[in-house]
């Protein structure tokens, strides 16, 4: 790892000094909680578990091949990942970094309740061959025993032992473990308490789709315990790799360079995603916050505002993103390159190490997310009112001749050192991606603000905790649909349509509530491409 901080240096070098002093990393494997606070809160001592999962999980590397070859070998050519957050970002990333083992099925994340974005993946696999992973920590997420109903329904109607084709993930003792048992799941897997979602990647709600897809885990859990190791309890901090990039991390965001801004080699352009959930929801409380920009197009150097600290992660053997301007400009750059692949999940515990360290620089909790719980009451608040008994929501309507004067009028409350977040509650496809590209660049160009872009309600489960408890420096656009039709939720009184309505509703109102500056911008039966053509320029 490489770190260009130039004038921040200093401050790196003394943090990392006084931690030393203090014996921080020690500490940190002894599970101090005093590294953050002064008296111990919850969900410290008891969330710490990941440091150990690399040794942890090894012994299981065998079993959950047997099993990932076993599927195989019965026919499994998609393996259908239903989760959010924690339990899906994770082993989307191994599909999208590692890729499927020749001969093993390919590994789709439905992690949306658009009824458009549920239909896409019914098109896209063949029920009587998918393997269903039902994942969540808590057992009680709402998309998640939405879609499993869902699939469950469709793999009912073709065959006559449907339970053979599900699999859970769940905390042992959940809701989730018992639904599993009673409808007779082929296997059910327990993931540790101790270890919060995001920080999940190498418990078993990783493990499992990775496995499933023909991941070596040896290899995988392998390089995580190599960095563990050089990341021990002896090693000075300023010979860390996790706290030397937290070190930087939290000194550089109390400076004001919060906005941690990803490049990446190609093979690697997944890993923000899982990335953006790990630091946005560990730091972004107390109305302060670390605010990691993921996939956002490259600029001039001379687009990029003050506000921000690179870094590059590149693999050996492929074009490294060009950072020589940026340094020259003056912004701080931080280097990093992965030999293999497989050094994907010995970059996950140094980030791990480094938003934990970070959390220590900026004095806040990393491993509760306390503002996520407000968005998911008023949703299910919206769900339960009577139709029209909630006061409506004021909206832009593509439709209305104002559109342009409106849109244009919002972005002028952008100010120096905030970034602009579009919330698109919209189906997650290559269109819409290419979309939201394009207008993050326009935006940025216009505003010299960093652009961030979730996809709803997944991003709930990920930035959702930075943008109501985070730094008042967010300005929101949250674009909602009408779908081409909805789709009823098997088992229970309600749709996928009303589901994603109301989460949206509930988010919006959260996020008034905390005085955010949010617009929505409902686009009804139209997409995102004619919104494009009416965007201002």
């Amino acid at each position: 790892m490489d770190m260009q901080l130039g004038a921040y240096e200093t401050a790196v070098r003394q943090r990392l000094r006084a931690w030393d002093a203090s014996g921080f990393a020690h500490r940190l494997w002894a599970k101090d909680p005093t590294l953050w606070f002064e008296q111990e809160k919850p969900e410290i001592v008891d969330r710490l578990g990941w440091l150990t999962l690399a040794d942890d999980m090894a012994p299981h590397a065998r079993e959950l091949a047997a099993f990932g070859a076993e599927a195989q070998s019965e026919g499994i050519r998609h393996v259908v990942l239903l989760g959010m957050g924690g339990s899906s970002l994770a082993p989307e990333v191994f599909q999208r970094t590692l890729g499927s083992k020749s001969g093993f099925p390919t590994l789709v994340v439905l992690d949306s309740t658009h009824p458009d974005a549920v239909r896409a993946v019914d098109a896209a696999i063949d029920p009587a061959a998918t393997m269903f992973v039902v994942s969540s920590k808590s057992g009680t997420t709402l998309e998640t025993l939405s879609g499993f109903r869902h699939f469950w329904s469709q793999t009912s109607r073709i065959l006559d032992r449907p339970e053979r084709r599900f699999v859970a993930v769940t905390d042992p003792g959940s809701p989730l473990e018992d639904l599993a048992r009673s409808r007779g799941f082929r296997a059910v897997f327990s993931a540790p308490a101790d270890v919060g979602g995001r920080y999940s990647a190498l418990t078993m709600f990783g493990l499992v789709p990775a496995a499933l897809i023909g991941v070596d885990l040896e290899r995988l859990l392998g390089a995580a315990a190599a960095m563990a190791r050089r990341s021990g309890s002896a090693v000075t901090a300023s010979a860390n790799p996790g706290l030397r990039l937290g070190a930087a991390m939290g000194e550089l965001a109390l400076a004001g360079r919060d906005k941690l801004t990803f490049l990446v080699s190609s093979t690697l352009r997944a890993f923000p995603d899982w990335l953006e959930q790990l630091v946005a929801e560990s730091t972004g409380k107390d109305g302060k916050g670390i605010v990691p920009i993921a996939g956002e197009p490259p600029a001039d150097p001379g687009e990029y505002g003050q506000d921000r600290l690179f870094i590059s992660y590149h693999l050996d053997g492929e074009p490294a993103p060009r950072t020589d301007g940026i340094v020259a400009a003056g912004h701080p750059v931080i280097t990093i390159s992965l030999a293999t692949v497989y050094e994907l999940s010995a970059e996950m515990f140094r980030a791990e190490i480094a938003t934990a360290a970070a959390g220590s620089v900026l004095g806040i909790h990393p491993f509760n997310q306390p503002d996520v719980q407000l968005a998911k009451t008023l949703a299910l608040e919206a769900m339960e009112a009577e139709a029209g008994a909630a006061e409506p929501i004021e909206a832009v309507r593509l439709s209305e001749p104002d559109f342009i004067d409106s849109v244009a009028a919002f972005l002028d409350v952008v100010d120096t050192g905030d970034y602009i977040a579009i919330q698109a509650y919209v189906p997650r496809n290559a269109e819409n991606e290419g979309v939201l590209r394009r207008l993050r660049t326009g935006l940025r160009a216009r505003t010299g603000a960093a652009t961030t872009v979730g996809f709803g309600p997944r991003f709930l489960h990920s930035t959702g905790q930075l943008h109501k408890g985070g730094a008042n420096n967010g300005v929101f656009f949250q674009i909602v649909d009408e779908p081409s039709s909805d789709l009823p939720v098997p088992e229970v009184d309600y749709s996928f349509g009303k589901i994603i309505r109301a989460q949206a509703d509930g988010d919006y109102r959260a996020m008034r509530g905390r005085g955010r500056r949010v617009l929505r911008i409902d686009l009804g039966r139209r997409t995102l491409a004619e919104m494009e053509q009416a965007w201002p320029t």
